[in-house]
């Protein structure tokens, strides 16, 4: 946990240091235009003089690049390398239980299925994430190269790409915990304990955060996420 909340800090950090510029690339003024037959004052937006300064196109080659490596590329190409490893972990504890269950040593057996249950939701999840980013991460890198370097975009389909691509992953949030739910007994009985007043969780009338601090398998034998 110690390790995970450091990581989450710099990541957090990081986020916040790559988005910040952001905050002051555009500055608004009063533009005057002719709306339904009346001049009316309206806000234009437009790019802040410091961008001038350091180059306009070297500014958003620099975000954008960046963004692809550490925002797409490297995360999804970890992810891939991950998930080909989980599948092969999976494999081979399934070959271990079913020589597990010829010997009868059914406690081992359990534990190794619920190891497995907890890789296979852990592939579906980085699928999901995979499923959604990756036509991002694509769409980013098209418009980096037609930017800089040949113009191969089209950017009324690229503008609709990107409509649907962020509403696939809007909804992939509610997916999530819909396979958190569905694959996950440790998970529910969290949830219930947290939002549920009154909900008993475990079997033995225990708590299911108890579980989680004190051991790394639950009264039920399911390996805690």
């Amino acid at each position: 946990m110690p390790r995970v909340k450091k990581c989450l800090i710099y990541i957090g950090v990081a986020a916040f240091l790559h988005q910040f510029p952001r905050f002051f690339e555009k500055e608004y003024v009063p533009h005057f235009t002719v709306w339904r037959g009346h001049r009316e004052e309206v806000c234009r937006g437009k790019l802040a003089p410091w961008l001038y300064k350091i180059s306009v196109d070297g500014y958003f080659t620099a975000y954008f690049t960046f963004r692809v490596l550490f925002v797409h590329l490297i995360p999804c190409t970890s992810l891939v390398v991950l998930n080909v490893l989980l599948f092969r972990a999976m494999r081979t504890a399934q070959v271990n239980r079913q020589k597990l269950f010829k010997e009868s040593r059914k406690n081992e057996c359990k534990r190794l299925s619920d190891s497995n249950c907890t890789t296979l939701m852990l592939i579906v999840v980085v699928t999901v994430f995979l499923l959604v980013e990756i036509p991002v991460a694509v769409v980013t890198i098209l418009h980096i190269i037609s930017s800089t370097l040949v113009e191969i975009l089209d950017y009324d389909i690229a503008n609709k790409l990107i409509l649907v691509t962020n509403f696939c992953i809007i909804l992939s949030y509610p997916i999530n915990f819909a396979i958190y739910c569905g694959m996950s007994r440790q998970f529910r009985e969290t949830f219930k304990e947290l939002f549920i007043r009154g909900a008993v969780t475990s079997r033995n009338g225990g708590s299911s955060r108890y579980s989680l601090v004190n051991g790394p398998r639950t009264c039920t034998n399911e390996t805690v996420l």
